[in-house]
């Protein structure tokens, strides 16, 4: 078993788990409920954590988050087809509905 990914914010723990668990890669998240040992405990040690069940599964998982968080899909871009500036947040033109090349 690998820690793959760890953040402060559980949110961003449980994304980064439904993004590798959609993948068909086992995980374990850990410290999911120890956010009340804040104060009695070091703040790192109680943020949650994403741990690979299988070794073997690790780099795939790694490589499917780096994509995922990938700074680049936060940008804006133009769509091919018709021209049109379109958010990040979209996969298709809000415009003409072609798919993000």
């Amino acid at each position: 078993m690998k820690l793959l990914y760890t953040h402060e914010n559980p949110i961003l723990v449980g994304n980064a788990k439904n993004i590798v668990e959609n993948s068909g890669i086992e995980v374990i998240m850990k410290n999911e409920y120890v956010s009340g040992g804040i104060g009695e405990l070091s703040p790192h040690d109680t943020w949650p954590e994403l741990w690979v069940a299988n070794d073997a599964d690790y780099e795939r998982a790694e490589k499917l988050l780096q994509k995922a968080f990938n700074q680049e899909n936060t940008k804006e871009w133009r769509c091919t087809h018709c021209g049109e500036l379109n958010d990040a947040s979209f996969d298709f033109c809000w415009k003409c509905q072609s798919g993000r090349m």
